[in-house]
């Protein structure tokens, strides 16, 4: 239960300072878990980021405050954060689906948006595959890229279409997906498409556009993941934050890193959409 009761406790925290100039630091920090990992559990566990429910959350507040009050609204953009009148209205418009002086004047139906509710439930029931690893560190040669955490979900796959659209998948295939937060404490991390990479025996100079990385070593927990892409991914990466990292007693994150690991999709019949198409997520622990 622990996960899930961090979770909770940041909520809450969220609530009581949701007027205040909140950062990932300061709210992962409340609950001890490192900003790399809260942020990822987060939008796997509630189905959206911390930035849009902080945003959701105010915009809400401040459609409530218009409704029922008399103050400004340049006062109400200042409340909630928006350094002038003309970007809350229009991240207010674009939440509500009004302006603000509609909310103000007329009598029109603002959206709400409640507070999280964590409720703790029994479910699962069964195995979940994953074995513990010890990798020496290995090299690959990548297409890297630096990515905020606000609009990672969206952009991430964007990424992969680029890869290959551009050519590049002839010199990178794609064998690993690399998340890359060493520090665990900022907005940004960098992902890396990557091969392996042998460096006692180059084949090749490096081409521009690509470098090569080096992952350290680390004990792993190995999630192995069966079906099309990318439901499936999905589906294991939300069980591990939802199921198995309550239920996690020996072992706790080690290090900001994680590696998607992808089988050659030409094995498949129909490719990664194959409902065989195998994968796994690779996650660095170390005994608590």
């Amino acid at each position: 239960m622990e996960w899930m009761e961090s979770i909770s406790k940041a909520v809450l925290y969220m609530e009581e300072h949701i007027l205040e100039d909140l950062t990932v630091d300061d709210i992962a920090g409340h609950v001890n878990i490192s900003p790399f990992y809260f942020q990822k559990g987060f939008a796997m566990l509630c189905g959206f980021t911390l930035t849009d429910y902080l945003r959701n959350r105010r915009l809400a507040l401040a459609g409530s405050d218009l409704a029922t009050g008399d103050k400004k609204i340049i006062d109400i953009a200042l409340k909630y954060g928006y350094e002038s009148p003309d970007s809350f209205t229009k991240a207010f418009t674009r939440f509500h689906g009004v302006t603000p002086s509609q909310a103000k004047k007329e009598q029109v139906v603002l959206k709400s948006f409640a507070p999280l509710k964590i409720k703790f439930t029994l479910e699962g029931g069964y195995l979940m595959d994953y074995k513990i690893v010890k990798k020496e560190e290995f090299q690959v040669i990548a297409n890297a890229k630096t990515f905020s955490y606000e609009n990672a979900k969206e952009v991430v796959p964007l990424f992969w279409q680029d890869h290959y659209k551009e050519g590049k998948g002839q010199t990178v295939m794609g064998v690993y997906g690399i998340n890359l937060d060493p520090q665990m404490g900022s907005d940004s991390f960098e992902y890396l498409i990557a091969d392996p990479y042998n460096a006692a025996n180059p084949t090749n100079d490096i081409p521009s556009g690509f470098e090569i990385r080096t992952i350290p070593a680390f004990t792993w927990a190995v999630f192995p993941c069966k079906g099309a892409l990318p439901h499936a991914l999905q589906d294991v990466n939300k069980k591990i934050f939802s199921e198995w990292l309550p239920a996690l007693k020996e072992y706790e994150f080690a290090a900001g890193y994680c590696v998607e690991y992808y089988d050659d999709p030409t094995k498949y019949p129909k490719g990664t959409q194959d409902e065989n198409y195998y994968c796994e997520i690779w996650i660095p622990v170390k005994q608590k």
